[in-house]
């Protein structure tokens, strides 16, 4: 991982003023992910927003034109907009500042050899791509365009080294701090698959009925209707999903006390898609209701 520090880098303070993350930075950098990150931190998400809507966006957020009010926004912005929308970003964030917003900018850099691999391995298009242009020459394009914005960005992200996981735990982790108490990660994996390295704590639920020898339940998740019906019909899951939440609901004050902003609990079954994904979105939901900087990430499925 590498980092690269344009300007002080310190995430937004919960002081109780709203908070503005504006992500930008070059297609296949991992900008969907950063946004999904601060998403489950209870940001206020948009993605691809033109320069010129973000103040009445920020401004009906915060006073709660829609119903409710939202403190933490956060905004997705690419080589998808306009040009000049990248020129006028600089003065629009100033502005916003001015009128009492922590704003902060992220940008997502990436080497190019690393973007076009990631391009070749996916294959998606690039949004600058057209007949004659090459992907090398697409990507130099939108380093030019994107200029304006890392010039002005509080942080800089290089994901040319990081997996999925690592960029939004490393996101998460930076921006846990606008919201209250420990960040929690719930994380699905597959034991065949090895353990994942940056778990805290691992819950084994192999022991679980498996939907998995259910033909009709083999090629869902457990984010499906009918494998949550399936394993909430089975009691030894519901005993296993309370023991496991006393167990969190025993230790997790200690780890607060002892100043951690970050846990990750991993659960792994066989094939990490169905046992451990329910127990995590339902640990996750239980968890929502008690505090804030809850995140989930199943790292089969992602």
């Amino acid at each position: 991982m590498s980092e690269h520090k344009a300007s002080p880098d310190k995430p937004p303070a919960d002081s109780g003023e709203p908070h503005l993350i504006v992500l930008t930075g070059l297609s296949g950098g991992g900008k969907t992910v950063a946004l999904r990150a601060l998403e489950d931190l209870e940001f206020y998400c948009v993605d691809n927003l033109p320069s010129a809507l973000l103040p009445q966006l920020v401004a009906a957020l915060i006073k709660g034109d829609s119903g409710k009010q939202h403190q933490r926004i956060a905004v997705g912005v690419d080589v998808r907009n306009r040009g000049a929308d990248f020129e006028h970003m600089p003065l629009v964030l100033s502005e916003l500042a001015a009128t009492g917003v922590q704003v902060h900018l992220i940008f997502l850099d990436c080497r190019d050899e690393v973007l076009i691999k990631r391009y070749s391995e996916s294959r998606r298009r690039h949004p600058l791509a057209a007949p004659g242009l090459s992907l090398a020459d697409a990507i130099i394009e939108e380093r030019r365009l994107l200029r304006p914005l890392i010039a002005i960005a509080d942080k800089v992200i290089d994901s040319s080294e990081l997996n999925v996981h690592q960029l939004r735990r490393l996101v998460a982790t930076g921006y846990a701090q606008a919201t209250e108490g420990l960040t929690l990660m719930f994380q699905s994996f597959a034991f065949r698959r090895g353990l994942p390295l940056d778990a805290d704590f691992v819950f084994d639920a192999r022991c679980l009925p498996n939907p998995h020898w259910k033909p009709h339940l083999r090629p869902l998740s457990g984010k499906d209707a009918p494998v949550r019906e399936f394993l909430e019909g089975e009691p030894v899951v519901g005993e296993y999903f309370s023991d496991t939440a006393k167990w969190l609901d025993r230790w997790l004050p200690r780890f607060e006390q002892d100043d951690r902003s970050y846990l990750t609990i991993s659960i792994g079954c066989t094939g990490g898609r169905h046992r451990s994904v329910y127990l995590v979105e339902k640990l996750a939901a239980h968890y929502r209701n008690q505090r804030q900087g809850v995140l989930t990430f199943h790292r089969e499925l992602e």
